[in-house]
């Protein structure tokens, strides 16, 4: 009998080439279905619910595979754990319906990216927080973010040449705060585009260096046109930090 398997996991993503397994580059997926396959004894192919880039982290993950073996899903981690590289943990299995599937059954995902806004850098952020010297103004920020909530064609926020059926995303809320030198910038939606959150970021970032007003970013999304916008911030400042299913997967 298949069983089909939701895990819970968290990662830094320093060392890998994203998510999705490559030909010639160590990711996350392969890292993973290698260790799975040496506890079910088996080949595994997992399902994640999204394609998170080179050096891109995530706090909370959801993939799911299927198997033959009958382990006992509170077994799954630990064993697996004791397989993987100390940047890549396994915090939970759960056993979820043969219609599951990580990126089709996912109702929303949050996405965080952290800027450290100092004069001087911090050891301790290097490769998971965007180090930025020059202060900036996050209720500035905030303005250019509220222009992104709703449903749009992002378009003039991602990765130019990428295929997808349609643009079209609905952006839930995307909040700004400060704590200290920490800038965090929580940006939730029904999907994403490649590259959108971190070019909503170098948007907002662009406000508030001056470079167009906050309030024409609903300008800019409209023209759809990538170059109007800012630049795409650097990967190792973002983290998919929360995601919803209908299941008890979490």
């Amino acid at each position: 009998m298949t069983r089909n398997i939701a895990l819970k996991l968290m990662y830094v993503g320093t060392a890998y080439h994203g998510w999705q397994v490559q030909k010639n580059a160590v990711t996350v997926e392969e890292t993973l279905e290698k260790a799975l396959a040496t506890v079910v004894c088996h080949p595994v192919k997992c399902t994640g619910a999204g394609r998170t880039d080179a050096g891109v982290h995530a706090e909370t993950y959801i993939a799911n595979f299927r198997t033959t073996s009958s382990i006992p899903c509170d077994r799954i981690p630990l064993a697996v754990n004791t397989r993987l590289p100390d940047d890549i943990v396994v915090v939970k299995a759960t056993e979820v319906p043969e219609d599951f599937n990580a990126i089709g059954s996912c109702i929303k995902k949050e996405y965080t990216y952290r800027i450290y806004n100092s004069r001087l850098g911090n050891a301790f952020y290097v490769d998971r927080a965007w180090f930025y010297p020059k202060l900036l103004d996050e209720t500035v920020m905030q303005r250019a973010a509220d222009c992104f909530v709703g449903t749009h064609d992002f378009s003039a926020v991602r990765a130019v040449g990428t295929d997808v059926r349609s643009p079209v995303r609905t952006v839930h809320y995307f909040n700004i705060s400060r704590n200290g030198e920490l800038i965090e910038c929580r940006v939730c939606a029904n999907g994403f585009l490649y590259n959108m959150v971190r070019a909503m970021v170098g948007t907002c970032v662009y406000a508030a260096e001056g470079k167009f007003a906050p309030e024409e970013v609903s300008a800019i999304l409209e023209s759809k046109n990538r170059t109007a916008a800012g630049p795409t911030v650097p990967p190792g400042g973002l983290y998919m930090t929360k995601l919803w299913y209908n299941e008890d997967v979490l």
